[in-house]
């Protein structure tokens, strides 16, 4: 397995990112509850949604994909399926037509994308099962969006600052144009992030993202 843990020295060298015993503990509570309510409340749409995913396309209905999170540990992300079940062994197929800038791959007419698959992304439920990644404490509700093994690896070590701290549901990217943003754009708000955060930033990025979750423009 991919090991991507940060060295002694490199946590060392960004000592600043550390934040109070109270901050973190009062986060994780807030992520446990955040995503207790999530789950309850959105149970009957995740059920409609799987329902829907295994009528239109043959596979399974949560897809697992391994990502990048906190000090390079590796861990299975959940999502709904919003692609066909081959999706990861054609994608050497379409790396030239990517349109995003740096290690990360994303096109917006994707062919492997299903039709519930379109909907699901554009008003981002396909996410929805992360809410179990928080709840594991895999995730947490805010922070820098999880990335895969492959994008890490070329990551240089600025951008690697990201993985000093739990991957989130929703942060800076995702309120403010997700795919329009570029690469280094991206990396920045990641880490602008890390140096900053406090309750208050995570409270008003959940709010953001309640008010850009459904019919976003900007997602693919």
């Amino acid at each position: 397995m991919e090991n991507f843990k940060l060295s002694e020295n490199y946590v060392e060298y960004w000592i600043g990112y550390k934040k109070s015993k109270f901050y973190i503990i009062t986060k994780r509570l807030i992520d446990i509850l955040g995503a207790l309510l999530g789950i309850i409340f959105f149970s009957p749409l995740m059920i409609i949604i799987a329902t829907l995913i295994k009528i239109d396309s043959k596979g399974l209905v949560i897809f697992l994909q391994k990502r990048v999170g906190m000090n390079g540990t590796i861990f299975k992300m959940y999502k709904f399926r919003s692609m066909v079940d081959n999706a990861e062994e054609s994608l050497d197929k379409l790396k030239d037509k990517n349109e995003m800038s740096g290690p990360m791959f994303k096109i917006k007419d994707d062919p492997r994308v299903t039709k519930i698959g379109k909907f699901i992304r554009r008003t981002s439920i396909d996410e929805l099962p992360q809410l179990f990644n928080v709840l594991k404490g895999d995730m947490s509700l805010v922070g820098p969006r999880p990335n895969l093994p492959r994008e890490v690896v070329q990551f240089s070590d600025y951008h690697k600052k990201k993985l000093l701290v739990k991957p989130g549901l929703t942060c800076y990217w995702q309120v403010m144009g997700r795919n329009k943003i570029e690469f280094e754009k991206w990396m920045e708000l990641d880490i602008k992030y890390v140096e900053e955060r406090n309750l208050w930033i995570d409270i008003k990025l959940i709010i953001r993202t309640v008010f850009v979750l459904f019919g976003d423009e900007n997602a693919i």
